[in-house]
C-alpha cells in the first residue's frame, strides 16, 4: 500500500479537502447571491407599484 511517501498521501488528502470546501463554499454563496437578489428584487417591485399609484392618484386629480 505505501507505493509513495507519507506526505504524498497528505498532500492527496488535503487536495480532496480543499476541494470539498471550495464546493460547499461555492453553494453557500449563490444561496446568499440569490436571496439577496430576490431581495432587491422585491424593493425595486415595490418602487414600481408606488411610482404606478401616484402616477394614477396624479391623473384623477
Amino acid at each position: 500500500m505505501l507505493l509513495l511517501p507519507w506526505w504524498v498521501y497528505l498532500c492527496i488528502i488535503g487536495i480532496i479537502f480543499c476541494l470539498y470546501k471550495v464546493i460547499t463554499t461555492t453553494k453557500e454563496e449563490e444561496q446568499i447571491d440569490q436571496s439577496f437578489i430576490e431581495k432587491e428584487g422585491q424593493i425595486f417591485m415595490e418602487r414600481i407599484k408606488k411610482e404606478k399609484e401616484r402616477r394614477i392618484e396624479l391623473k384623477k386629480d
